[in-house]
């Protein structure tokens, strides 16, 4: 596959989740070492769209910024910035905005979910941000987006916006393709029915990378399973216990029938630990190197701004065309 240039982000709410890591950051990982164009943004305009505290933000945006960099992302094979910091966004998510339809925005299944959390009101803010993941990916000429199924919809919307410009004023963005996940969705501990969050209420339902063996232990001891004691793989009949299952294959590397026949013999209460100490295993380095890097926050701040400068560098000549193209000079 040949790839130009590679566009991601993820918002800054602290440590990522085991879903997170294994879903997104181990494939951002491996895209680095693959691609010669990669941009990384910790998202924090989007991070507003649900209330936050301007003190738990700052520390938000440097915690994940430690952990990604400690889960292998490096600075020199990507660049890694913060989303404000490049204004570009903004301004490019505004004119894309005028080409977008309110009722398409409204059809998109974040904005209900979303909406319903805040009390049915919802802010314009919630309702415009894939116009702003939109602008997040065009403003680079981005060719592929890393994504997971819950944003397949609103790549879409991107690429429809893509068109939609192109076709007002002349080819000008290509049009960006999904690089989708191939592990399987991360579920909740304590709802398999749900995927992993850091929003979860339940604080034994979701696995942070930064947790302590002990934590990592409970977590997966309390996990909800069902009242059959062999381990098996059947989502639909034994999401619990097939979502441990995915779990283990995806830190160890190992397919989901590899994984079964490790585990065959053993009960769910045993094979629990066994993904617990598999899951520790995995972020044991990872935990260290994040504890490191939030003792030096100039460090972190001075990565996201270099990060930034070479993003601008790419992002302002762009830009600065398609304000040629609208009508702006």
């Amino acid at each position: 596959m040949v790839v130009d240039r590679i566009f991601s982000g993820i918002q800054p709410t602290g440590t990522p989740h085991l879903g997170n890591y294994l879903g997104a950051i181990q494939n951002w990982v491996n895209l680095q070492e693959e691609c010669s164009s990669v941009l990384y943004s910790i998202m924090d305009m989007h991070s507003l769209t649900m209330p936050k505290e301007p003190a738990v933000l700052r520390q938000n945006i440097l915690d994940t910024t430690a952990a990604i960099l400690a889960c292998g992302i490096d600075p020199k094979k990507c660049f890694l910035f913060r989303q404000s910091l490049v204004p570009e966004h903004a301004e490019l998510a505004w004119i894309l905005g005028c080409l977008t339809n309110v009722p398409r925005l409204l059809r998109l299944p974040q904005w209900k979910m979303k909406r319903a959390s805040q009390n049915n009101e919802g802010t314009v803010g919630l309702l415009t941000y894939p116009v702003l993941q939109a602008a997040d990916i065009l403003l680079y000429k981005s060719t592929h987006v890393p994504v997971g199924e819950d944003q397949v919809l609103h790549l879409e919307l991107a690429q429809d916006i893509a068109q939609h410009f192109n076709k007002k004023y002349g080819e000008f963005f290509p049009v960006p393709k999904a690089i989708l996940s191939t592990t399987k969705k991360i579920k909740s501990l304590r709802d398999p029915t749900v995927k992993m969050s850091k929003s979860d209420p339940q604080k034994l339902a979701t696995v942070n990378i930064a947790d302590s063996p002990d934590e990592i232990v409970l977590k997966f001891r309390k996990a909800l399973t069902d009242f059959t004691s062999e381990v098996t793989y059947d989502p639909a009949g034994r999401p619990g216990v097939s979502n441990l299952v995915s779990i283990h294959a995806a830190v160890t590397g190992l397919s989901i029938k590899e994984v079964l026949h490790q585990s065959a013999g053993l009960d769910t209460a045993r094979y629990k630990m066994v993904v617990a100490e598999s899951v520790i295993q995995r972020f044991a380095p990872i935990r260290n190197e994040i504890k490191k890097l939030q003792e030096d926050k100039s460090h972190l701040m001075k990565v996201l701004e270099d990060g930034a400068e070479k993003a601008k560098e790419l992002a302002v000549p762009i830009y600065q065309e398609i304000r040629r193209l609208v009508g702006f000079q």
